[in-house]
């Protein structure tokens, strides 16, 4: 990433290591030296102090403040001598005592005031840095006077500091380097193991906005991070539960809302549907009561057959009401359906029967095709209503040779009852509709024999508080309506 976590965090310690070791550096150039001229020069004067509060006891040649001093000059690389007023040296911590004493002469008296600096004066002690124009050494000289008269003189070397700075600098310079180098892996590493898990869950939180809620936080500690990942996994538990839940309702309100325009549709075609069904018998039924009202024909004849028609329309819309109301019970679930177990032969043998007068006066012949008794478990009086319907429907559209034949096909659970009637076909596009209420395939052959539309849709209502299965097909000359009945003895039905 162009603007990684890893890389910000990388540069920042890189930058706070390698400052560090810049600033080590600096501080070490500038003012180490500065430090150790002043650490010198104190060391200077502790030695002196402790001299010159032996002088004052008088304990200056004494063997144990002679050891001590050595040890403290040999530590601290300091040259010291004690001289007396006349010249004559006392003590001396090194083994050429006119030499050292001609340096510090030298340093002292002779010295170029451009090589000297006065860094302290007193009445008892004046301390110099200067340089040895011999050696072009630079030295902290010290030199006063002591309690007894005598003078003491102390030297230090200063050039070797300078040494120090530059190689401290050095080292400091390569230890900074492997430090910034080392840490810039360390710190990468880190990183890494922090950023990892972030960039795991911003790609969780990118699916999630994607409605992807299968990636889960894997990681594992308590943490803060391996905290957020938890609660992470739980937010997407509770949004795919709560989108799931509000999908499922959408989808309810989309089905009620096509419910309710499909019920809002069916209404409003029920309504015209039966305005339409109703239409032609009541003004035919108005127009025949008026004729006999005003006596347009006075014979006998005419007045009984101006009843006959009134009489006959209004058996169609008696007809059309019961039918309806039979429906309206089927599909709002009104009806009881009893369950029993009877032969379908002898239903099928009453139907034929009872249609024999239409038979003859349509000329249509018949035929049952089965092999002896069904026997089925359905609602006795509903199916007679499912054979009457179909048998009804086959004598009223028969053509041609005018043959009905009904067949009784036995299955391994069911019984299906098929009556074939010699026609022309339904076409292909309207086999499913005929299903609906008020639908007519041939609407002026329905009219002819007073058929309403409605004999096909209590068929299929039936067969659904059965739970069977009901259906129509081609065939070459012909149409078959068939429907099935269980077969099986099932307590469930009884």
């Amino acid at each position: 990433m162009r603007h990684s976590i890893t890389r910000k965090i990388t540069a920042i310690m890189i930058g706070i290591v390698a400052g560090t070791v810049l600033l080590c550096w600096f501080i070490n150039t500038t003012l180490l030296e500065s430090y150790y001229l002043e650490h010198k020069q104190g060391t200077l004067l502790d030695t002196f102090d402790m001299v010159y509060e032996e002088s004052k006891n008088g304990r200056t040649d004494e063997e144990d403040f002679l050891i001590r001093l050595e040890t403290k000059c040999s530590n601290s690389g300091i040259s010291f001598m004690i001289i007396s007023s006349d010249r004559t040296i006392l003590q001396s911590s090194v083994g050429d005592d006119e030499r050292l004493l001609f340096q510090f002469l030298e340093l002292i008296f002779h010295s170029d005031d451009r090589n000297t600096v006065v860094l302290e004066n007193t009445q008892e002690y004046m301390i110099e840095k200067t340089k040895d124009s011999r050696l072009q050494t630079d030295y902290l000289v010290l030199w006063g006077s002591l309690q007894n008269g005598n003078m003491i003189l102390m030297r230090t070397a200063v050039e070797s500091i300078k040494e120090s700075v530059d190689i401290a600098n050095r080292f400091l310079a390569y230890v900074g380097v492997v430090m910034v180098v080392f840490c810039a892996v360390i710190i990468y590493v880190v990183t890494r193991k922090i950023t990892n898990p972030i960039l795991q869950l911003a790609d969780i939180s990118r699916r999630m906005t994607n409605l992807d809620f299968d990636a889960k936080f894997q990681g594992k500690g308590e943490n803060e991070i391996s905290l957020l990942g938890s609660h992470m996994n739980q937010l997407s538990e509770t949004l795919e539960k709560t989108i799931s839940e509000l999908k499922s309702a959408n989808n309810e309100l989309k089905i009620d809302i096509e419910k309710k325009t499909e019920i809002d549709e069916m209404r409003k075609e029920f309504i015209s549907n039966v305005s339409h069904e109703l239409k032609t018998p009541i003004a035919l039924i108005q127009g025949y009561a008026e004729g006999l009202q005003e006596c347009i024909n006075d014979d006998e004849a005419s007045r009984e057959f101006y009843c006959e028609v009134i009489m006959d329309e209004a058996d169609k819309m008696n007809a059309l009401v019961r039918n309806l109301l039979t429906l309206n019970q089927l599909e709002s679930g009104g009806e009881q359906v009893v369950f029993e177990r009877f032969d379908l032969l002898e239903v099928i043998q009453g139907v034929v029967n009872a249609t024999a007068i239409l038979r003859e006066q349509n000329e249509v012949s018949l035929a049952v095709h089965a092999q002896g008794a069904e026997y089925v478990w359905a609602d006795e009086f509903k199916t007679e209503q499912v054979l009457t319907n179909y048998i009804s429907n086959a004598i009223h559209y028969a053509s041609g040779e005018k043959k009905i034949e009904i067949s009784v096909i036995p299955a391994k659970d069911t019984v299906r009852v098929e009556v074939f009637n010699t026609g022309n076909p339904i076409p292909e596009g309207e086999i499913a509709h005929i299903w609906d209420k008020f639908y007519k395939v041939d609407k002026a052959r329905t009219r002819e024999y007073g058929g309403n539309g409605i004999g096909l849709s209590i068929v299929k209502a039936i067969m659904d508080s059965f739970h069977q299965e009901c259906g129509a097909r081609n065939e070459e000359n012909g149409v078959t309506f068939w429907f099935e009945l269980d077969s099986k003895a099932d307590d469930g039905k009884k």
